[in-house]
């Protein structure tokens, strides 16, 4: 005897509809339109003989038979769904490894990472932190965010964005009384605060606006990251030297603003690295052109 399948387009329509409780909300799941959704019901109805839905003034419900049906089916779609991801995971070479400077994968990429395992949950994002150079023949790695000017012999090598400085502070040190901080000389009553990985950035800095004298201010503070350089300057414990790009979300916020107008390009950037191959395999490729439509979108 002939196995009994339904059309399967329409059982799909039906349990996306089941399981979200409206004709609409299960046309934007499927991406389709309100009245091809009413269709496809239509058919699946008229194919089983049954009715499924109480189409009803203020919205559907679904009949008893309906509701038996829907908890039959929806665990098996649960289950297509769940085998699917897991075999798209595994031919695709396991998870996708990347690797990225501290401060870049804490300020930056992880904010902005459930946006893309949301759009890409079958991709499995294992995410790494150093700062020694990447070495794709050795290390487990498919791409690497890295800081310099581009010279990597050997990999392929995308600008992600320049490395843009100026001084950054909680918005409590702009008027504090006898220390306002309005021009670049009023920095003498503010303690500066220095990253021992960027040590150079405030005499750079200082430099490129005409002040280098200030690089040899009396009240300095250093820490051992850029990450607690910054938090410093959120508590109020001085002014730090930002990277811009890196900050968007804590300057959007208003936790950081940038007392003084003058922002320096140091000539250096961020760079995606992948090995260089003949064919670049999908989630590689993906992730890529998800990370550079980011980049379009960061802050100035």
């Amino acid at each position: 005897m002939a196995k009994i399948i339904p059309p399967l387009n329409p059982l799909r329509v039906f349990e996306a509809v089941a399981r979200l409780g409206s004709f609409t909300k299960g046309a934007d799941e499927l991406h389709v339109s309100q009245s091809a959704v009413s269709r496809q019901i239509s058919l699946l109805e008229d194919y089983l003989q049954v009715r499924l839905f109480h189409r009803e003034q203020r919205g559907i419900s679904l009949t008893e038979a309906g509701r038996a049906y829907q908890q039959e089916i929806g665990p098996a779609f649960a289950r297509i769904v769940a085998a699917t991801q897991n075999l798209l995971t595994q031919s695709r070479g396991g998870p996708l490894r990347v690797r990225a400077y501290t401060t870049f994968a804490a300020k930056w990429l992880m904010r902005r990472l459930p946006a893309f395992q949301q759009a890409y949950p079958e991709i499995d994002v294992q995410l790494s932190t150093d700062v020694t150079p990447a070495d794709f023949s050795s290390d487990a790695l498919d791409l690497a965010i890295q800081f310099g000017d581009g010279g990597w012999p050997g990999v392929h090598c995308d600008p992600l964005f320049d490395d843009c400085i100026t001084p950054v502070c909680s918005p409590a040190l702009l008027d504090r009384p006898g220390m306002p901080l309005r021009c670049v000389d009023d920095l003498k009553h503010h303690r500066l605060l220095h990253s021992r990985y960027r040590k150079e950035d405030w005499p750079y800095w200082l430099a490129a606006v005409g002040q280098p004298a200030l690089a040899a201010h009396p009240d300095n503070m250093v820490f051992s990251s850029s990450i607690l350089t910054y938090q410093a300057a959120v508590d109020g414990l001085g002014v730090a030297i930002g990277q811009v790009r890196l900050l968007d979300h804590e300057l959007d916020s208003g936790t950081l603003v940038c007392p003084l107008p003058r922002v320096v390009r140091k000539g250096l950037a961020y760079y995606l690295l992948r090995p260089q191959r003949d064919a670049m395999p999908r989630k590689v490729a993906v992730f890529r052109d998800w990370l550079l439509d980011q980049t379009r979108h960061t802050r100035a």
